[in-house]
């Protein structure tokens, strides 16, 4: 299947029919899988063994565990259960180990990619796994693809929009967050005062956050108040996994960490639990902005701001 063939098969999708996820940690795979049931689809939960704390959300559904080092029986599983979409959804904390994956015929064809991508980071790798379920019947579809209202919508989602001030950390953060996605480091970074104070690495944006919290001591930023978390795509993405995302929890640390606000692409960012996490912004004061993007990703159009 070409990747063109792909793009046209990911949605074509009727009631009744099966969509395989495979399950990471957090609340972003039990939402997928709500959104299908709304829809009329029937969804098989492949929980990545170890990833998933929340086993308990999947108990009415069709499911199997998968080691992650037993990569190279995924499309087997998936064909036997007639699935031909899969969704990447939830956190996967740690890679698999070469040395332990059990090879197959089809597994050993791309593992030269696999290993070059491991070398490049997680996008890289993310792409060879998505290009190469496609080269196998399997079309790989984004979450928000097949949930759109998990996607964060353009403009002020907030009661609190942002200040003039607020726009200026938001531009900062914004060029600071692509920066550091263009060398594949992280999806995110904290701007105050005009500038990036905080850059977002392999532990991840509630790291990040705390790591702000504790610098609001630092000489430097005395006196300086509200700044902006600003989550982005990274330059080129594959944007079918690994979409930047906020959830209540993200809403917490930034008001803790003394942010005014967050700020995240439309369109290509993901708010789990959405009505929690805009009514937890609301009453703590805080803004939710989702801002257009600025540059291709993934042979996507860029829309301008």
């Amino acid at each position: 299947m070409t990747r063109a063939e792909a793009a046209e098969t990911r949605l074509v999708l009727t009631p009744g029919s099966k969509v395989g996820i495979i399950a990471g940690g957090g609340s972003l795979p039990v939402e997928v899988a709500e959104g299908l049931a709304r829809q009329g689809y029937s969804a098989f939960i492949i929980m990545a063994e170890g990833e998933v704390d929340r086993e308990a959300d999947f108990a009415g559904y069709e499911q199997a565990t998968l080691a992650l080092e037993d990569v190279g029986s995924l499309v087997p599983l998936l064909k036997r259960r007639n699935i031909s979409h899969l969704v990447l959804a939830g956190e996967i904390r740690r890679r698999p180990r070469l040395a332990r994956i059990r090879p197959t015929l089809g597994l050993l064809a791309i593992i030269p990619s696999v290993i070059s991508a491991l070398a490049r980071g997680d996008d890289g790798l993310l792409k060879v796994i998505t290009r190469g379920l496609e080269k196998r019947g399997i079309a790989v579809v984004g979450a928000h693809e097949v949930v759109p209202e998990l996607a964060a919508g353009k403009g002020t989602l907030t009661v609190t929009a942002p200040k003039q001030s607020d726009w200026r950390d938001i531009e900062a953060g914004r060029a600071a967050a692509k920066a550091i996605g263009a060398l594949d480091i992280g999806q995110a970074a904290i701007a105050i005062g005009g500038r990036a104070i905080a850059l977002e690495g392999v532990e991840g944006t509630a790291a990040l956050l705390e790591r702000t919290r504790e610098l609001r001591g630092h000489g430097r930023l005395a006196g300086k108040t509200r700044g902006v978390l600003v989550k982005c795509a990274k330059p080129g993405q594959e944007l079918r996994a690994d979409l930047p995302s906020i959830g209540p929890q993200t809403v917490e640390a930034a008001y803790a960490a003394g942010l005014a606000g967050i700020a995240l692409e439309a369109g290509r960012s993901l708010i789990l639990e959405g009505p929690e996490t805009l009514a937890r912004a609301n009453a703590l004061g805080l803004f939710i902005v989702g801002l257009p993007a600025t540059e291709l990703a993934d042979g996507e159009p860029a829309n301008g701001r």
